[in-house]
């Protein structure tokens, strides 16, 4: 590395070992216990040992990896720079004129490392392995699949909005469908159907069964009446069918799409994809948030030992990941717009790590 002196690359090397031995630790557990957990799934006659392994684990690991990587990241810091204070190391850079701001250069250089591969990877690669994993416990473990949705209203174009009451999958049958045409403030023509069937073979084809409809021009009124129309809507059902892993099975350019589309459209849904999207961007800031505050609060040497510093480090980390959780929960329920659920415990924890920077050795 040009540039970079032997302490860069000594402290470097620490980081970065250690946060890869902290995720080869911790996921072994995980997937121990997961097998464990689904021990009686797997040993159906119908799921194939290579579904199993390539289908599932195979994206079961990056996903759960990149899921916890700032407990990694916050365990790895605290871990090696508590043990490096405890053996004086610290003491000692400081004393031959080292400055703590210098100390941390090759801090955030690691987590500037690991900051741009979680980016890549929430963004661009992890996602479409989130849809293989999904389907394999849908099809062999638990359906998490959406399948009922109620009280479903969208503008599908410009003046023309559609409701359904009620959508089962199972049967691929809406109820009490209503779909009204305007043109500017004047209603143009409303359909109603007792129920409509989406044909999934053929792309926006939906038959409508006792359907009426009535077409305005001014004063005057024209209806019609039917048992069965083939027409096309362009909606599909799975626009509505979301649930909370669908957008994870989604690349960051696919949930700016899909948030722009279901925004235009008024769907209530428009939000879980804006939320995922920003939580992604937020992750990325954080691995420099949680080194900054797992350095400087491990690099005095304390009479406790490093022990002490570890019990404060996940403390601070699992708060981290449940105030994410939280404000998440917040944004989903209308509550909290989804820019500052996802920025917000980053916000917090900046504040955390400039007070802890302050009281750093110098």
């Amino acid at each position: 590395m040009k540039g970079l002196s032997r302490l860069d690359r000594y402290i470097i090397k620490q980081f970065l070992g250690t946060f890869f031995f902290a995720i080869l630790l911790i996921i072994s557990i995980s997937v121990v216990f997961d097998i464990n957990e689904k021990i009686d799934d797997f040993l159906k006659p119908e799921v194939p040992l290579s579904d199993i392994l390539f289908q599932y684990y195979l994206n079961f690991i990056p996903f759960y990896a990149n899921l916890f990587s700032p407990l990694f990241v916050f365990i790895a810091v605290i871990f090696f720079t508590s043990k490096l204070a405890e053996n004086s190391e610290i003491i000692a850079m400081l004393s031959s004129g080292v400055s703590f701001k210098r100390l941390m250069r090759p801090y955030l250089i690691s987590a500037a490392i690991i900051a741009s591969v979680t980016f890549v990877l929430n963004n661009y690669i992890i996602p479409p392995g989130n849809a293989k994993r999904l389907e394999f416990e849908n099809n062999y473990i638990k359906d998490k699949k959406v399948k009922y949705a109620e009280s479903v209203q969208m503008e599908l174009e410009k003046g023309v909005f559609l409701f359904i009451g009620s959508y089962s999958a199972s049967t691929n049958t809406g109820y009490q469908v209503s779909l009204e045409r305007f043109n500017k403030r004047d209603l143009e023509s409303r359909l109603i159907a007792e129920r409509a069937v989406y044909n999934p073979d053929s792309l926006y084809h939906w038959t409508l069964f006792n359907y009426r409809i009535r077409n305005f021009d001014g004063l005057y009124e024209r209806d019609s009446v039917g048992g069965s129309l083939d027409t096309i809507i362009h909606l599909q059902p799975s626009e509505f069918l979301v649930g909370k892993h669908d957008v994870e099975t989604m690349t960051t350019p696919q949930l700016d799409k899909q948030a722009k589309v279901q925004s235009k459209r008024g769907m209530s849904n428009a939000k879980v994809y804006s939320i995922e999207m920003h939580k992604r961007y937020a992750s990325m800031f954080s691995a420099f948030i949680l080194t900054i505050i797992g350095a400087t609060l491990s690099s005095r040497k304390m009479k406790n030992g490093m022990g002490f510093n570890i019990a404060i480090g996940l403390g601070l980390s699992f708060g981290y990941i449940l105030f994410t959780t939280v404000t998440s929960t917040f944004a989903v329920n209308g509550q909290m717009p989804p820019w500052l659920a996802a920025w917000l415990p980053n916000i917090t924890y900046i504040f955390i790590a400039a007070y802890l920077y302050k009281k750093a050795p110098r």
